[in-house]
């Protein structure tokens, strides 16, 4: 730019030196062209000093950058020279370890070598020991081994002869005793068929399409299903069928009716399964104070507390050893009232006591008491009266018996569950090891909701995400399994399934 300001101003200056040697006289236009040849020169030199300043200035900013330059490329070599040099002593420390293994390898060959022929010397050895041995003897290997299996033989008979005998004497003596045993072993096996039948439930389907709505994508309706109800849903090749899995009858009653539902509807997803799930079990809790108000209508009792009609309504799901519940309660009711007619008692007071005896099977929590005294207890929490209330505490002996009615209800109990297949006690052992390990679980900080599935060898624990993070979670699954094995029997292993989750639930309007 200074260039072209300097070539501009000698222009200038050349046209104003035309001029004035044009309109002035000779030593005027002479005076003037010095003039104007002096400032041109002045003008001329300034100019170039500032030419030469600029350049000075860009020659240092292109040596400051110049010097950055070389200073990152400096520091990029020295980089990559130390990364030659890891490279290198990682390369030796490689190079090393092949060694090392090499020696290894040839020392585990010698080894090897020398042990297969030490094992060939042994067996030499063997040999010669066997050869020397026959020799002693006179017989071979053979022979004598064949010797020694006939003396055994006929030693064997001999004693299997003396045992049966004393086993066809055992037998004689105790032939009363053992049809006994076969006779309660055929019931056992009657019952445990029942038990088997009662813990599952058949759930029909019109086609095996069906089958792959109620799954879902990557199973997550099944699972939502699981989750929603405790139960566990069995999807096999069984056509038109799917089998519901649990101890507990009123899920499986749950699951049952929101599947039938779920299916009728034709809307199979998440969301609509909680919702289904969670209609069903309003309708099953209403169902259940209908059959306890139902109940006490047939048997002609009335007065009871509507807490203690809605348990009565829950025996219909629940099982004692195999038997229902409900229908047990009904028939110890009956016996008790026409046992009391016989004997000069007051009937409706048998009748009350005999249906509310189970009572304290079916209570909403799960105290460590026996189910005689918790019965007792819920009786008299809800102002029955003392003798009804010592009655159904006295029927398995945990208390005094302090009425006639009272031993009424324990020999009326003993019939109803007397007759052959009605009960089987590993059903209510196997049940109350279930609700065992639901409540141990629950007893732990964090734990929502606990199901236990796959008859007993699953444990499936679900934690709120507000409560216990992550890292938790494993130890929470360690301390729950440690617990089991320390306090519960059971056979096998138990899984222990601990689920976090966390949703975010919005609506469009």
């Amino acid at each position: 730019m200074n260039v072209i300001i300097a070539i501009v101003s000698l222009i200038i200056g050349g046209l104003l030196t035309w001029f004035a040697t044009r309109f002035l006289s000779k030593k005027q236009r002479a005076k003037r062209i010095k003039e104007y040849e002096k400032e041109t020169e002045v003008i001329k030199k300034n100019k170039m000093l500032e030419v030469k300043e600029k350049f000075i200035q860009l020659k240092a900013e292109l040596e400051k950058q110049v010097t950055a330059r070389n200073a990152k490329i400096q520091s990029v070599e020295t980089k990559l020279k130390q990364r030659e040099a890891l490279i290198n002593q990682r390369q030796d420390d490689l190079q090393r370890k092949n060694y090392e293994i090499e020696a290894i390898k040839e020392n585990l060959a010698t080894q090897i070598s020398v042990v297969e022929k030490k094992q060939q010397d042994l067996e030499k050895m063997h040999q010669r020991e066997i050869e020397h041995l026959e020799a002693i003897s006179g017989l071979s290997a053979k022979d004598a081994k064949d010797r020694l299996i006939e003396s055994l033989k006929d030693e064997a008979k001999t004693d299997a002869a003396s045992f049966i005998n004393e086993i066809m004497e055992e037998a004689k003596m105790t032939a009363n005793s053992e049809a006994k045993k076969i006779v309660i072993q055929s019931i056992q096996r009657v019952a445990t068929e029942t038990a088997i039948e009662n813990s599952v439930t058949v759930f029909p389907i019109e086609s095996d399409e069906i089958k792959g709505r109620i799954i879902g994508r990557e199973g997550r309706n099944i699972r939502a299903l699981e989750a929603a109800t405790g139960i566990e849903i069995i999807v096999d090749d069984t056509p038109e069928a799917i089998v519901l899995s649990g101890f507990d009858p009123v899920r499986r009653e749950i699951a049952r009716l929101a599947l039938h539902q779920l299916v009728q509807d034709g809307r199979i997803h998440p969301a609509r399964i909680e919702e289904v799930v969670s209609k069903v079990r309003k309708q099953v809790e209403e169902e259940v104070i209908e059959t306890g108000k139902r109940t006490a209508i047939d048997l002609g009792i009335h007065g009871l507390h509507p807490d203690l009609i809605r348990l009565i309504g829950k025996m219909k799901y629940r099982s004692s050893y195999g038997q229902n519940l409900l229908q047990h309660a009904r028939e110890t009711a009956n016996l008790c009232a026409t046992m009391a007619s016989e004997l000069g008692l007051n009937p409706k007071k048998a009748r009350r006591a005999g249906l509310l005896h189970d009572i304290g099977k079916v209570p909403d929590d799960e105290p460590e008491l026996p189910h005689a005294v918790l019965g007792m207890k819920l009786c008299e929490k809800y102002k029955e009266k003392p003798d009804i209330c010592n009655a159904v505490g006295a029927h398995h002996d945990e208390t005094e018996m302090q009425t006639m009615i009272a031993p009424i209800v324990q020999v009326c109990d003993a019939i109803s569950g007397a007759r052959p297949g009605a009960r089987r006690e590993i059903v209510e052992a196997y049940i109350k090891r279930l609700n065992d390990l639901e409540q141990l679980a629950m007893s732990y900080p964090g734990v929502i909701n606990t199901y236990a599935i796959q008859a007993g060898r699953e444990l499936r624990v679900i934690v709120g995400a507000d409560k216990i993070n992550d890292k938790d979670v494993e130890s929470l699954s360690t301390e729950i399994a440690k617990k089991i094995q320390d306090e519960m029997t059971y056979p096998g292993q138990v899984k222990i399934t601990v689920i976090r989750e966390i949703r975010s639930v919005s609506y469009a309007k």
